[in-house]
């Protein structure tokens, strides 16, 4: 039987920047993933995912978001690959809503450089807009995007450089805690080691049941639209963008390539407990909530849908993440229930487990992320964050 000192099961994001700081400690790192790499049946797909600062959700992901920066730029000049282009992030609503209010916050508790404008004053510099008299906008320019795909795949190339072994379309059946370490046991053999990370995403709600966390999948449609006229979507004119609106929380991407403007909804569907049962198709009436967006404050963007996409949201109750180790096996991390707004985070996710299996702790702040708060008494879930 093959062993090892860390298996990451689950290669998408979150598992492979995992294996990626293991190989780079000189861990012998075994990555099981059972679709292909760099797969779309998942989270870790879509071309682009925003990255943000003024930290809307809560203040305390800022100093996780200040060390993820700094790894995707170690990450781009390690292996050559260009990953995040920056650009500015507007956060639209009412000042009393939680987005704005949000993103004070964050503002507030970091000294973080931020601009707050007026409706009109939004109107004036990002002439596509057409928002209400009573929104206010927060603009950063420490913001931008990701290429998902590419991401992922840097990650993967850069673990199996160092020596890591990544074994794609191999699903796991099975762990079971084997003396101080795990046995795992897949569609192809068994293997044991040391330490586990369960990096699942979707997959998580079947794995993590006995940690007691409620994690569920949210089926969510990506967009892509031809602008009316393209040059004012640029993103050099045009930002990356949060909504809160009636109807749902919407962001945005300004046009980068031919397919156009990418615009999606932020919740608002249904939450399930099986991510195979999901409809991987999209429909026509997905896009109906994006063009009734576009319609009231965005007409410029409502031409041809050029393209759509089907991703998977984890879920946790509060809409934070899970980080930390398995409560009945200390051998084990995880990490799950990244809500639909923690690709951005995939870098020092990957740090905080590799310190979690290498030295079972880590310096960086994860108190607000440990499995065991869904047992508090008075715990109440979140309705929706956008992110």
């Amino acid at each position: 039987m093959a062993s090892f000192d860390v298996i990451v099961l689950g290669l998408g994001a979150m598992g492979s920047a995992t294996a990626y700081q293991l190989a780079r400690r000189g861990k012998r790192v075994l990555g099981l993933e059972q679709y292909a790499l760099g797969h779309d049946q998942g989270s870790s797909h879509g071309h682009t995912r925003v990255i943000r600062q003024a930290y809307y959700e809560h203040p305390d992901y800022v100093p996780l978001l200040r060390r993820a920066y700094d790894l995707w730029y170690d990450l781009e000049q390690h292996t050559g690959h260009h990953l995040l282009t920056e650009c500015g992030c507007l956060n639209i609503g009412v000042p009393n809503g939680e987005l704005i209010a949000g993103v004070r916050a964050s503002v507030r508790a970091h000294n973080l450089p931020a601009e707050l404008l007026l409706a009109s004053e939004i109107r004036r510099r990002f002439p596509p807009f057409r928002v209400d008299d009573d929104m206010v906008g927060i603009i950063e320019n420490r913001a931008g995007f990701l290429y998902v795909e590419e991401c992922v795949r840097t990650f993967c190339e850069a673990a199996a450089a160092l020596g890591a072994e990544l074994h794609p379309e191999e699903g796991v059946t099975h762990w079971e805690p084997e003396g101080h370490g795990v046995r795992v046991t897949t569609t192809r053999g068994t293997y044991h080691a040391d330490r586990l990370v369960i990096t699942a995403g979707p997959w998580a709600t079947r794995w993590l049941n006995e940690m007691g966390v409620p994690l569920t999948v949210m089926r969510q449609t990506l967009q892509w639209f031809r602008p009316q006229e393209a040059t004012p979507f640029r993103r050099d004119q045009f930002p990356v963008y949060l909504a809160e609106v009636p109807g749902g929380p919407v962001y945005g991407i300004p046009m980068i390539d031919p397919r156009g403007h990418k615009a999606a909804r932020h919740y608002g569907a249904p939450e399930l407990t099986d991510p195979d049962q999901v409809d991987r198709n999209p429909h026509e009436d997905d896009v109906e909530p994006i063009r009734a967006f576009f319609r009231r404050h965005l007409p410029g963007a409502n031409g041809e849908c050029t393209a759509q996409q089907v991703c998977l949201y984890t879920m946790t109750p509060d809409r934070h993440f899970v980080l930390d180790r398995h409560p009945h096996h200390p051998q084990v991390a995880v990490a799950a229930g990244f809500s639909g707004h923690g690709f951005k985070f995939a870098p020092v996710v990957g740090e905080i487990l590799a310190d979690l299996a290498e030295f079972g702790e880590t310096t960086q702040p994860i108190a607000m992320f440990r499995a065991n708060r869904f047992h508090a008494e008075g715990f109440t879930p979140k309705t929706w964050l956008p992110g």
